[in-house]
């Protein structure tokens, strides 16, 4: 199976982002996991229905860094990212079956104020004067000397 993309939009997280280093090619690399759920309707009236979609995601590098930092349960995020099968055996044997989901691009839609309020509730305290504003995007910054419309 080739990879696919796949849209979540308008999520919020269900709980904290599980963060740590693991072994990669070239020595430690950051991985964040992380559970976005959002919400379906489907029908009008008497026959409107809603229905709830959790995809749990991977994030990588600086990206799973920054969502670690700044992103907690209830967090308002966009999601793009692909789909891949996790197929494998397991120690008895058994054929398991199942999808690994890789964020590409993460849109964090809460304000700063919200952040860090929710930071706030969540123990992590006052951040830092010097600390940096939290990303909008996982996009690659502009530099300095790079055009607007570039």
């Amino acid at each position: 199976m080739a990879n696919v993309q796949v849209i979540q939009r308008h999520a919020h997280l269900a709980s904290a982002v599980k963060f740590e280093f693991v072994n990669g090619r070239e020595g430690k690399v950051a991985k964040a996991v992380l559970t976005a759920i959002s919400n379906s309707r489907r029908g009008s009236g008497d026959d409107r229905s809603e229905e709830a979609t959790a995809i749990q995601w991977t994030l990588w590098a600086k990206q799973a860094e920054h969502a670690a930092e700044y992103l907690g349960k209830g967090s308002h995020v966009n999601i793009v990212g692909r789909v891949r099968n996790n197929n494998y055996q397991d120690n008895d044997g058994v054929e398991v079956y199942g999808l690994a989901f890789t964020v590409d691009e993460i849109d964090y839609l809460d304000s700063k104020a919200e952040g860090e309020a929710r930071r706030a509730r969540e123990g992590a305290g006052d951040p830092p004067a010097a600390a940096p504003s939290a990303p909008n995007s996982s996009r690659k910054a502009r530099s300095e000397r790079q055009p607007a419309h570039a």
